[in-house]
């Protein structure tokens, strides 16, 4: 039997309009910053690459600085803004803002004062989307591009950033956003490229894949891939809801990313249930593919209020526009069955 991977929010599978374009761009053999035929041939792919990143995410083609990821894109936003945020942040944010912000159960984040705030616009564990207020400093919008549909120039926000991997672009490449008239001092300073902001040669080919990818996920947004997911996602948490109503879902008092459900019932570790669906065949995760490595608690779940130990009991399952509904029903079988040996187990 086939594996079935549910870790999209983890690294979403490549599109293929992603290879296709990064295999045409092997082929551009100049580099951007080359004055000759060649160079201005490769500055052309960049800046129509910047252009599509752009399009995509509803900001200005010159307001794109593309980076090697979303870390590198925090860093830039964030070093030397001392900025307040809430512990559901990546630990991207958190590694660079005073987690001082306020977390209620459903996982909404009180922010007082957004001119000094980052705030996530969608959580990777939980999905819980937040509704940015305008005027905020930064926005993680990593999780959310690509999934739901979002315009920076209507955000209000001085500055956000993406990652390519996360909606089906290739690794080791991202995008930071600034809004007209913000700026950022480069961290990485050599040849000016990236007009100053980002110095070295830019990655051209996984630049090429990152448009593709997303120009990819804005088509399928307005063919109503949201609605799609949404409703798949619905399905599954009904077929994994128990009469005792012993298994919780973490977020699903707010608003949610489509393709995100957060799975917990308590006493039954997260990592033992990771290791549990791996042999039967599903990839799920038990929180950020940045922590889930380390055997300790959900630091959202514990933000949302929940214990420690519960909070090592969540499951995550993301998946996207290749997942057949099929898929998530295989999933639901073999979930269901683990959770009644566990519970036969517990009951002995």
């Amino acid at each position: 039997m086939s594996r079935v991977y549910l870790d999209w929010n983890a690294t979403a599978p490549l599109r293929p309009e992603a290879r296709a374009a990064m295999a045409a761009a092997m082929d551009v053999v100049g580099n951007p910053s080359s004055v000759h035929a060649e160079g201005r041939a490769a500055k052309m792919l960049l800046e129509r690459s910047r252009e599509a990143v752009a399009q995509a995410l509803g900001a200005a083609q010159a307001d794109i600085v593309f980076t090697s990821g979303a870390t590198e894109a925090a860093a830039l936003a964030l070093e030397g803004q001392g900025l307040a945020c809430a512990a559901v942040e990546h630990d991207a944010v958190r590694a660079w803002c005073d987690e001082v912000l306020a977390v209620a159960p459903d996982g909404q984040v009180t922010v007082p004062d957004p001119a000094r705030a980052a705030l996530q616009l969608a959580n990777s564990e939980t999905g819980v989307i937040q509704p940015l207020p305008q005027g905020l400093a930064v926005s993680d919008l990593t999780q959310g591009f690509g999934k739901i549909p979002l315009a920076f120039d209507w955000l209000g926000i001085g500055a956000g950033f993406v990652s390519a991997h996360k909606l089906g672009g290739p690794r080791g490449v991202g995008a930071l956003i600034l809004r007209a008239g913000t700026d950022r001092a480069a961290r990485i300073r050599g040849g000016g490229q990236e007009l100053g902001r980002r110095a070295g040669t830019e990655n051209l080919i996984g630049i090429a894949g990152f448009a593709a990818a997303a120009a990819a996920a804005q088509r399928d947004l307005a063919d109503g891939m949201a609605e799609k997911l949404a409703t798949q996602r619905n399905r599954l948490r009904m077929r994994l809801e128990d009469a005792e109503g012993n298994t919780m879902f973490p977020g699903r008092d707010s608003d949610c990313l489509p393709n995100t459900l957060s799975i917990l019932t308590p006493g039954w570790r997260g990592e033992t249930q990771v290791m549990q669906m791996d042999l039967a065949g599903f990839a799920v995760s038990a929180g950020s593919a940045c922590s889930s490595g380390k055997v300790r608690a959900s630091g959202v779940l514990r933000a949302m209020g929940l214990s420690d130990d519960d909070a090592g009991c969540a499951l995550r399952v993301s998946f996207g526009w290749a997942t057949p509904v099929e898929d998530l029903d295989r999933f639901a079988d073999a979930w269901l069955a683990a959770r009644a040996r566990w519970q036969g187990k517990r009951g002995r």
